[in-house]
C-alpha cells in the first residue's frame, strides 16, 4: 500500500473541488487513512458518499470525526468479519490438504511394505504450495556461505526500482537548535570512552524472554490501580489537594475526584462518552463527566487525571477543571566535564530496512555508507529488521529462516562499521516476526556473538532508558503516536496533536499509557509495571512513527520521531543529534539548549 501524504489528499481535493477548513484537516485525513488502510482516492470517494447524505456539511476537523464515528468504524467491523469468514474458509483448505498428504503417506507406507529391506523406502519429499522445494531453494540451503553479502538476504535479489530512483537523496527535512555551521562528524576516537547503560527500575531487568499470556484480570486491575494511587499522590501533592472524594457520592458543594478516563461504549472516545473509573479507596466505580463547562481539556482513554466539579446526583459529574499530571524530574549527574570536550554524535534509525518490494536491504547499505561517512559516536537502530508486514515475508517468499535473515543484518552492521567503531544499540520492534510481539519486549538474542560484537553490541528491551554520557534517552519502537492519536480528543489545546501526545506520556510517566490498548499491542501488565514505566523525565525521548518526523521541544524534553528508512517502495528518512553539554550550561539537568538536531532523507 502506497505511502498517503497531505499533498496526495490536497490533489484529490481539489479534482473533487471540495474545499477544506485548514492544513490541520488534512492531517486528521493522513491519520484516518493510516488507522484503517485506506489510500487518499478510497476516502475521498468515501467522504463524497458521506457528504452526500449530509446537506451542506463543511470538511473541517469536527465532521471529520463524526465521519470516522458513522463511516469508518463500520468499515472495521465488516473488515473483521470478513477476515473471520475467510480464516474459516482456509482453516477448511487446510484440513483438506492434510487429509489428502496423510492419505498420500499411508498408500506410500503400504508400498514400502512389500519392498526389499535392501532397496529401503522410496518417499518423496512432500511439498505443499506455500513452500515449494525448488533447485534454487536446495542449492541456497546447502551452501549458506552464498548469502552474506547484504544485497543478497532473499530469493528474489532483484533491487526496488523505485527506491533506486529516489530523489532527495541526504535532504535534511527537519531541523532543530542552531544548525548552521555544526559539523555532523565524530570525536576522533569514536566508540572509546562512550558507556551506553539501562537506567533500570527493578533488579531483575528485562534481559531474556518470558512467559506470557499466564495474567489475570485481578492482576491487570491491581496494576491499574496503584498506577492510579501513584498518579494521584503526585498530583495531590503537587496542586496542594488535601483529599479526594468518591466520584458516586451525591454532593452540594464542589468536590476534588481522582480517577482514569475511559469511554462508556467500544466505540472511539468523544465527548459525550467520557466516562472517569476512581480506583478502590475512592469506590472503585464509574461516573459519567460533563465536559461543557471546561474551556481546555486533552483527554485520552487511561489517562489518570484530578477533576473539579459538582455531582448532585452522584450519576454525573459536571467538570468545571481539570488538573493534569506532572512529569518526573530530569537525570542529575555528579559528573564532571573538561571544557574542551567534544560533543557526542548520535544516530536514530528506524526499520523496515528493505523497501516492500524487495528483500535485499539497500536502504541497510546505504545507512551503513552514512555511519562510515560520519562516523557518529552511538548507533540507536529500532526494529523491525524482519518486517512481519513485508510482501515476500506475508507471502512466505523466503528460503531463509527469519533468525538467519536477522543474525545477518545485525553481522552486516557489525562488519560494516568497524573501521568506525562506534557502539550500536539494536531496540527490537513488536513487527519483528522472529522475536517474541509482547509489550513489553525483552531484547533480542545473539545465537554466538562473536567477540567484536560483546564489545561493540548493547541489546536492550522495548521500551528502556538509556544513559549516553550522562545524557538519558527514552526509547521505544511502538507507534504510540497512531495509537493515541486515533483516541485522543481535545478542545481549545491547539492544533498541535502530536505536542499534547508527548506531553501526556511525560506527564503519565509511561511510554505506553494507553488502556486499553491497541489491537495490535500485546501486553503484559505485570512487566509494564515494571519495565513499560518511565524511571525519570528523559533528555531525549526517540517516538518513530508512521506519522511525519519532527524534533519538539515538549516539557524541556527533546522528543524525536526520526520516521522509518524505508515507507513503502520508497526510501524514508533517519535522525542524527550533536549534544554540546557545557560545564558552564546554566541549566544542567536540561539538554535541549545544547542540542543540535536534523531529519535526513537516506
Amino acid at each position: 500500500m502506497s505511502l498517503v501524504t497531505t499533498e496526495s489528499l490536497k490533489t484529490e481535493l481539489e479534482i473533487f473541488d471540495i474545499p477544506y477548513q485548514d492544513d490541520s484537516v488534512l492531517d486528521k485525513m493522513v491519520e484516518q487513512c493510516i488507522c484503517n488502510r485506506l489510500q487518499a482516492q478510497e476516502i475521498l470517494h468515501e467522504w463524497v458518499a458521506y457528504s452526500a447524505t449530509k446537506q451542506g456539511v463543511k470538511l473541517t476537523t469536527d465532521t471529520l470525526e463524526q465521519f470516522e464515528h458513522e463511516v469508518l468504524n463500520k468499515r472495521i467491523k465488516s473488515r473483521k468479519t470478513s477476515r473471520k469468514e475467510e480464516a474459516a474458509s482456509r482453516m477448511r483448505d487446510i484440513s483438506m490438504i492434510d487429509d489428502l498428504i496423510k492419505a498420500e503417506e499411508e498408500e506410500e507406507d503400504l508400498l514400502d511394505s512389500y519392498s526389499t529391506p535392501a532397496k529401503g523406502s522410496q518417499k518423496r519429499p512432500l511439498t505443499t504450495p506455500e513452500r515449494p522445494h525448488s533447485k534454487r531453494t536446495a542449492a541456497l540451503m546447502a551452501s549458506p556461505s552464498i548469502l552474506l553479502s547484504p544485497a543478497s538476504f532473499s530469493p528474489n535479489a532483484t533491487p526496488s526500482q523505485k527506491y533506486s530512483q529516489r530523489g532527495g537523496k541526504g535532504e535534511v527535512v527537519a531541523t532543530f537548535g542552531a544548525v548552521q555551521g555544526t559539523r555532523w562528524v565524530g570525536r576522533k576516537d569514536p566508540g572509546a570512552g562512550v558507556q551506553v547503560e539501562i537506567l533500570e527500575g527493578p533488579e531483575d531487568s528485562l534481559n531474556s524472554s518470558y512467559k506470557y499470556m499466564f495474567q489475570r484480570l485481578r492482576d491487570v486491575r491491581n496494576v491499574l490501580t496503584e498506577k492510579i494511587e501513584e498518579l494521584g499522590e503526585g498530583l495531590r501533592t503537587h496542586f496542594s489537594i488535601e483529599e479526594f472524594s468518591p466520584v458516586s457520592l451525591p454532593a452540594q458543594d464542589s468536590i476534588t475526584v481522582l480517577g482514569q478516563i475511559c469511554c462508556d461504549s467500544n466505540g472511539k472516545l468523544n465527548a459525550q462518552s467520557v466516562l472517569l473509573e476512581a480506583g478502590p479507596e475512592q469506590g472503585g466505580q464509574q461516573v459519567p463527566v460533563d465536559l461543557s463547562e471546561l474551556k481546555e481539556y486533552s483527554l485520552f482513554p487511561g489517562q489518570v487525571v484530578v477533576m473539579e466539579g459538582m455531582n448532585t446526583t452522584g450519576r454525573k459529574l459536571v467538570a468545571s477543571k481539570f488538573y493534569e499530571a506532572v512529569p518526573l524530574p530530569f537525570y542529575s549527574s555528579d559528573m564532571k566535564m573538561e571544557t574542551d570536550e567534544e560533543p557526542l554524535n548520535v544516530l536514530v534509525a528506524c526499520g523496515p530496512y528493505a523497501p516492500s518490494d524487495s528483500l535485499t536491504f539497500d536502504p541497510l547499505v546505504d545507512l551503513i555508507n552514512v555511519i562510515v561517512r560520519d562516523r557518529p559516536d552511538v548507533c540507536l537502530l529500532l526494529g523491525p529488521f524482519v518486517d512481519s508486514k513485508h510482501e515476500q515475508i506475508e507471502k512466505a517468499q523466503v528460503t531463509e529462516t527469519f533468525e538467519n535473515i536477522f543474525t545477518r543484518c545485525i553481522e552486516s552492521i557489525v562488519d560494516g562499521t568497524r573501521s568506525v567503531g562506534c557502539q550500536l544499540v539494536f531496540v527490537p520492534s513488536q513487527r519483528d516476526i522472529h522475536h517474541h510481539f509482547i509489550y513489553p519486549q525483552p531484547p533480542f538474542s545473539l545465537p554466538h556473538p562473536s567477540k567484536e560484537q560483546t564489545q561493540r553490541v548493547t541489546l536492550v528491551p522495548d521500551p528502556c532508558t538509556l544513559l549516553i554520557d550522562g545524557v538519558t534517552i527514552g526509547l521505544t519502537s511502538t507507534d504510540i503516536l497512531i495509537h493515541m492519536g486515533a483516541e485522543e480528543i481535545s478542545c481549545g489545546t491547539g492544533s498541535d496533536k502530536f505536542s499534547r501526545i508527548l506531553k501526556h506520556m511525560l506527564t503519565q510517566r509511561s511510554y505506553y499509557p494507553l488502556y486499553p490498548p491497541a489491537d495490535e499491542v500485546n501486553m503484559d501488565y505485570e512487566k509494564f509495571q515494571s519495565f513499560g514505566q518511565m524511571p525519570l523525565t528523559p533528555d531525549i525521548l526517540v517516538v518513530p512513527s508512521e506519522m511525519r518526523y519532527f524534533v519538539k521541544d515538549v516539557v524541556g524534553c527533546v522528543c524525536v520521531n526520526p520516521g522509518r528508512l524505508t515507507k513503502g517502495q520508497v526510501g524514508g528518512t533517519y535522525g542524527r543529534l550533536l549534544i554540546q553539554r557545557s560545564p558552564q550550561s546554566e541549566d544542567r539537568k536540561r539538554v535541549s539548549p545544547c542540542l543540535t538536531a536534523q531529519v535526513v532523507k537516506i
